[in-house]
């Protein structure tokens, strides 16, 4: 990749956490306009369509699948060449600082131009955690182009990890919201891992065949 192709790729990572993050804290703007608080049955088995997108957009898997989704997109192009993870990983780095960034200021804008707990409090933890995991996250996004086993595991992380934090802590305002997510969340992800498996093993199979037996 030359060095004008480098820079869109990482324009194309800030671009892309920025939509994220934006959309994030929208979604969770939008459930809590639909989320009637004031009334009990409401808060203990309430629920909304808006609130169960936002469940599932400010999840921390979601959060790294768009890490990982950064680091494929910039290097789709590379065919699995050797500085494909590190470009992998500075997009990672970057597309969640942007995300966090723009989540922050939705946040704001939501509030009516107050600053929130997640602006005042936590905005910090978010870069620290954008720094620290991006850069794994991204080259694992960069490696999900290569083939075996290596590739293999890459394209599972996200469906895989999905799954694993939807069943051992699962987010949600009551039992209905978070039972709703871990099932919306759970077919997805069993779907993805079913697929990227099977791809998988049918690409294993395709250069054991006879030349015959793929013309036909």
């Amino acid at each position: 990749m030359n060095t004008t192709g480098l820079v869109k790729a990482m324009v194309g990572s800030l671009v892309f956490g920025v939509v994220f993050g934006a959309a994030t804290a929208g979604a969770n703007a939008l459930s809590n306009r639909f989320a009637d608080l004031e009334s009990t049955s409401y808060t203990t088995s309430g629920w909304s369509y808006a609130e169960i997108l936002a469940v599932v957009m400010d999840s921390g898997w979601a959060w790294a699948g768009l890490a990982v989704a950064a680091g494929w997109l910039v290097t789709r192009a590379e065919n699995g060449a050797p500085l494909a993870p590190a470009r992998g990983a500075a997009a990672g780095v970057l597309s969640l600082l942007a995300a966090v960034a723009a989540y922050a200021f939705g946040e704001t804008i939501a509030g009516g131009g107050a600053l929130t707990s997640f602006v005042g409090n936590e905005q910090l933890v978010w870069w620290v955690a954008g720094l620290l995991f991006g850069a794994p996250l991204g080259a694992v996004g960069a490696c999900a182009h290569r083939a075996g086993v290596i590739g293999l595991l890459a394209r599972l992380t996200v469906p895989v990890g999905a799954a694993v934090q939807m069943a051992l802590i699962p987010p949600g305002r009551n039992e209905v919201i978070t039972a709703i997510g871990q099932w919306v969340v759970g077919v997805a992800a069993a779907a993805g891992i079913v697929f990227v498996v099977v791809r998988f093993l049918l690409s294993l199979r395709r250069p054991s065949e006879p030349a015959g037996a793929q013309a036909a």
